[in-house]
């Protein structure tokens, strides 16, 4: 499968960060209500998980880069990293990874996590397609995150929604062997087309209920959909292992594009 990035892929829409609040050590960190994991420890202990250059030499050496080896996730449009940074503080044994193409999303998730401490986080600006076929190497990752994709209401705009068959595929290729994907959003017919397509190359499991694990809110967006009483949809897949090069080939033939209407709700 080729590794040429589409001409029109994943962009989220730029959007202004609030405000920085100013915190004390032992303070916790709240947004819309909602605690951000983790309190501030005092200035000497903090860290630095900005990842302001990606390596010049791919597929990237994670282990070298976090100086260690540990299990690697990955959360692809991280936000002001919310699931980040409570997962890295329920699993300090696994390394992780937050990226999005905002950089100011990216400086507030890199200072909450600086500031709690955190030496086995970093944050980077850069897209979901560009780290799966340039950055990683095969069977590097043990989980992907992805927690409400842009949707790309606009017709016009459709085909630069991120999760495409030949984005499965490189997940799917990236992947240790049983290496999972979480996905999560509040546009039921995206999520009509995840369920249709996860399964072609994963055991998929839709989730009735939340997550069964913190963080009970795994971003900003659910957040607001939920204030707002909308709908969200859940669900993980386990990599299929067992398949071919001309296997893969032929089912993402197969796949349709996202190419679907969306239901009407802001983007």
């Amino acid at each position: 499968m080729s590794s040429k990035r589409p001409s029109r892929y994943h962009r989220r829409v730029r959007r202004k960060a609030p405000a920085a609040p100013v915190l004390e050590t032992g303070q916790t960190e709240y947004e819309f209500g909602i605690p951000i994991a983790g309190a501030i420890v005092p200035k000497e202990q903090w860290t630095q998980c900005a990842l302001k250059r990606i390596p010049e030499q791919t597929p990237v050496d994670w282990p070298t880069l976090f100086s260690r080896q540990a299990p690697l996730v990955v959360d692809i449009g991280c936000g002001n990293g919310r699931f980040t940074i409570a997962s890295a503080l329920s699993r300090p044994e696994c390394n992780h990874l937050a990226i999005d193409l905002l950089p100011a999303v990216i400086r507030y998730g890199t200072r909450r996590a600086n500031q709690r401490g955190l030496n086995h986080v970093r944050f980077a600006v850069v897209d979901g397609w560009r780290f799966l076929t340039e950055l990683c190497s095969d069977a590097s990752l043990s989980e992907i995150h992805i927690y409400h994709p842009q949707p790309y209401a606009d017709p016009v705009a459709s085909t630069r929604r991120m999760l495409t068959p030949e984005f499965i595929a490189w997940m799917h290729g990236r992947l240790i062997p049983q290496g999972k994907v979480f996905l999560q959003t509040d546009r039921k017919a995206y999520w009509d087309y995840i369920c249709a397509t996860m399964p072609a190359l994963f055991d998929w499991h839709e989730l009735k209920e939340q997550w069964p694990e913190d963080p009970e809110f795994r971003s900003r967006r659910e957040i607001l959909s939920r204030k707002q009483g909308l709908p969200i949809f859940r669900g993980f897949a386990v990599r299929r292992d067992g398949i071919t090069k001309d296997d893969l080939q032929r089912i993402v033939a197969a796949m349709e594009q996202p190419t679907f209407a969306m239901d009407e709700q802001e983007d």
